[in-house]
């Protein structure tokens, strides 16, 4: 028996901001929305091919932000890793700032990634860039 990661959730102050927020990170687009639950993922994906593709490999997940009452108090106990695809980390860095992102000075000295926090204060890391000519297999 095999289970499929399908969808993430992430409690939050207020959904419909954070939701943009990850969905500009990621290329994701919003699926569905009400004031308290707001659902992003890949775009295009027809439930039927949805399916077909979960029962025969892993695939991207949806992400979902639920708000709740209480405030992020201590460190995540999950959090999201990004590799850029397309430009090197620091300009890939330097986007995510602008659309909301702050660096931090949580991660150890001499490492490769840097922690940033989203606009909630979610941590996450951005890892080595994946892009063409700035990672290869050889």
């Amino acid at each position: 028996m095999t289970s499929r990661i399908t969808e993430l959730s992430v409690d939050c102050a207020d959904p419909a901001a954070l939701a943009r927020f990850w969905a500009a990170v990621l290329d994701y687009v919003v699926i569905d929305e009400d004031p308290e639950l707001v659902e992003i993922g890949p775009a295009g994906r027809a439930d039927e091919q949805l399916l077909a593709d979960i029962r025969t490999g892993p695939v991207a997940p949806t992400i979902f932000f639920a708000r709740v009452p209480e405030d992020k108090v201590v460190k995540n106990r999950l959090h999201l890793d990004l590799s850029p695809i397309d430009t090197d980390r620091d300009g890939e860095i330097a986007r995510l700032e602008s659309l909301g992102a702050r660096r931090t000075d949580l991660a150890p000295p001499d490492v490769t990634w840097v922690v940033m926090l989203d606009p909630e204060g979610n941590e996450f890391c951005v890892l080595r860039s994946l892009a063409p000519g700035e990672f290869s297999l050889s």
